[in-house]
C-alpha cells in the first residue's frame, strides 16, 4: 500500500505529461492516461495536459502545483521539460535536468558509467556505414546498431552479416545523427526499477523477460501478449541481489531522483550482468515492468502512482512558484 503519510489532497493541481512530440508519442499517451485514471481514483486532482497541444507557460498560469511526467523519449525524458519547468517553478517527477540528460544519451551514460567502474557492454560512435563495418570488424557478431538518443528500441537492429551494417546505420541516423554500435551480449535479458532518491533509494525486483524468438522490440514491448515477465525473476542464488547493487550505484552515480528503471544483460557464460542503459521516464503501460515490479512488492498500479507523484521537485527547491 501507499505511504499513509500521503495527504492526496497537499499534492495540489496536477498535470499529467503525456503525448508529446517524440518518435513515442503513441506509448506516452498509453502510459498518461492509465497514470492519470490510476491519480483519479485515488483522489488526486489530475488533468491531461499535452506538451505537443498546448504551451507549456499554460501549466503556470492554470494554477498547476506539480507535473507527474509520462512523457517518453525526446522532449520529454531528456531534459528538456524538465528544464523548463524549472524555469516555471513547478515540481516534476523523475531525474533533474542534468540526470534527464545525460541517461538520454548512452553514449554519455556508458561514459561515466565506465569511469565509475561499472560494467557495460564494448561500444563505438560510428558517423557513417563505412564506420559503421568498421565498428562491426572490432566488436564481432552480433552487433547492435542504436540511435544513441531514442528508446523502445526505436531504431535498432540486431547486425548479424557485414551486409547488414548499411542498412543499420541507415535506419538508425534516420533517427538521430548521433549513431552507436555496442557489443551484443547474449543471454538473459533483465530489468530493475528503483524508486526513491539519495539515501532512501531501493532497487525492486528485477524482471526476466523472454521475448519471442529473443527479439524484445517495439511490437514485442506493447503490443503483444506473446512476451513473458518473470517476477520473481527465478535467476540463480545471488545474481539479483548483485544485479540490483549494480543498478542502484549506476542510478545514483548519474544523479537520479525519484524513479528509473535499468536494463541488463547477463552473459549467459560468464554470469556476469553489463549495464545498457536507464529510462528516468518509465513506461506505465499495461505491458510495463515498473508497476510489475512494484506489485511484486505489494505496491499497486494506483499506490505507485501516487508514491512517484509525491516525490515531485525541483533541483533547486527555493524556485517553487509562490502558490505551489
Amino acid at each position: 500500500m501507499v505511504d499513509q503519510m500521503i495527504d492526496v489532497k497537499a499534492l495540489g493541481k496536477v498535470a499529467v505529461l503525456m503525448g508529446g512530440r517524440s518518435a513515442e508519442r503513441e506509448v506516452s499517451l498509453m502510459s498518461g492516461n492509465g497514470v492519470l485514471a490510476a491519480l483519479r481514483a485515488r483522489g488526486v486532482d489530475a488533468h491531461a495536459f499535452d506538451p505537443a497541444e498546448r504551451r507549456l507557460d499554460e501549466l503556470a498560469r492554470e494554477g498547476f502545483d506539480r507535473c507527474f511526467i509520462a512523457l517518453h523519449g525526446r522532449f520529454g525524458e531528456d531534459g528538456t521539460v524538465q528544464g523548463a519547468l524549472e524555469l516555471l517553478g513547478i515540481p516534476y517527477t523523475g531525474p533533474g535536468v542534468m540526470a534527464s540528460s545525460v541517461a538520454m544519451d548512452k553514449l554519455m551514460t556508458k561514459r561515466i558509467w565506465l569511469a565509475e567502474g561499472l560494467p557495460t557492454p564494448a561500444w563505438r560512435q560510428v558517423h557513417s556505414a563505412e564506420e559503421t563495418l568498421a565498428a562491426f570488424e572490432a566488436l564481432g557478431a552480433p552487433m547492435i546498431v542504436k540511435p544513441v538518443r531514442e528508446g523502445s528500441t526505436i531504431g535498432l537492429t540486431k547486425v548479424m552479416t557485414a551486409e547488414q551494417c548499411e542498412a543499420a546505420y541507415a535506419m538508425a541516423s534516420g533517427q538521430d545523427p548521433m549513431v552507436m554500435c555496442e557489443q551484443f551480449i547474449d543471454g538473459d535479458e533483465v530489468t530493475c526499477p528503483v524508486l526513491g532518491t539519495d539515501a532512501q533509494a531501493r532497487a525492486l525486483p528485477v524482471i526476466r523477460i523472454v521475448a519471442p524468438d529473443g527479439n524484445y522490440d517495439y511490437q514485442n514491448k506493447y503490443f503483444t501478449d506473446d512476451t513473458k515477465y518473470l517476477v520473481p525473476c527465478g535467476l540463480p542464488a545471488g545474481e539479483e541481489e548483485a544485479i540490483q547493487a549494480i543498478v542502484l550505484k549506476a542510478y545514483r552515480t548519474l544523479g537520479c531522483r525519484g524513479w528509473a528503471r535499468a536494463d541488463v544483460m547477463i552473459d549467459r557464460q560468464t554470469r556476469r550482468p553489463w549495464l545498457l542503459e536507464i529510462n528516468t521516464s518509465p513506461g506505465m503501460t499495461g505491458h510495463s515492468l515498473v508497476p510489475m515490479s512494484a506489485r511484486a512488492t505489494g505496491l499497486s498500479y494506483e499506490d505507485l502512482c501516487v508514491q512517484v507523484l509525491a516525490g515531485a521537485a525541483l533541483d533547486n527547491p527555493s524556485a517553487i512558484r509562490s502558490g505551489a
